[in-house]
């Protein structure tokens, strides 16, 4: 069976519970990191210190987008095609999404880890502006095309798909952004995105 490690709050750890749902693997997850700490095991297979990891069947693999790549190469060929154009196109979303997730930082870091008294609020505008500036990229990708990844779902969507939900419910101004909203609707109503995703930001 495969085994997710990683405590669910986090956005990486969601990506890879998100996506086993969706390639219809059965799998457990387990808690660790965050207010589960780390133990000597879990540091053996993965000594960055972060989550997620996967093993599957004897293999151990960490880094959420590698493990993305992985799962559906492995059991769900549909979320990742075989054309090298298809596949670059929707590639570079999961990258993109790290430009993005550095962005949201400190609006996530200060209105979701921060006490009131705490907060940062210019950091907070300030992200929610580059946030907001970023995901008018999107929106000119969704006008294309349905899916980052193309005509259809696919791991292209995921690490940006789990990000858009956070955007979406963070305390910001938000600028509209009429694609990205109808690929946000799409998403929530897929089954592994509502449980593993759609869950109160901690």
């Amino acid at each position: 069976m495969l085994i997710i490690w990683g405590r669910l709050n986090s956005h990486s750890v969601k990506k890879v519970a998100w996506a086993a749902v969706e390639a219809g693997i059965l799998h457990e997850r387990r808690d660790i990191g965050g207010q589960f700490g780390f133990t000597d095991e879990y540091l053996a297979m993965n000594p960055n210190r972060l989550i997620p990891t996967i093993e599957d069947h004897g293999f151990v693999l960490w880094e959420s987008n590698a493990i993305l790549r992985y799962l559906a190469s492995q059991y769900a060929g549909e979320l990742w095609p075989t054309d090298l154009q298809l596949r670059a196109s929707a590639d570079r979303w999961m990258d993109w999404q790290f430009s993005y997730a550095e962005a949201q930082f400190d609006a996530f870091i200060n209105i979701v880890r921060k006490a009131p008294a705490d907060r940062d609020m210019a950091a907070v505008a300030a992200s929610a502006k580059r946030t907001g500036d970023m995901m008018a990229i999107l929106d000119d990708a969704l006008a294309q095309k349905p899916w980052l990844s193309g005509d259809d779902f696919g791991i292209g969507d995921i690490p940006m798909g789990v990000y858009a939900h956070s955007w979406y419910t963070l305390d910001i101004e938000r600028p509209d952004r009429p694609h990205v909203a109808a690929w946000y609707e799409k998403l929530k109503a897929r089954p592994g995105y509502a449980a593993n995703v759609m869950i109160p930001l901690t």
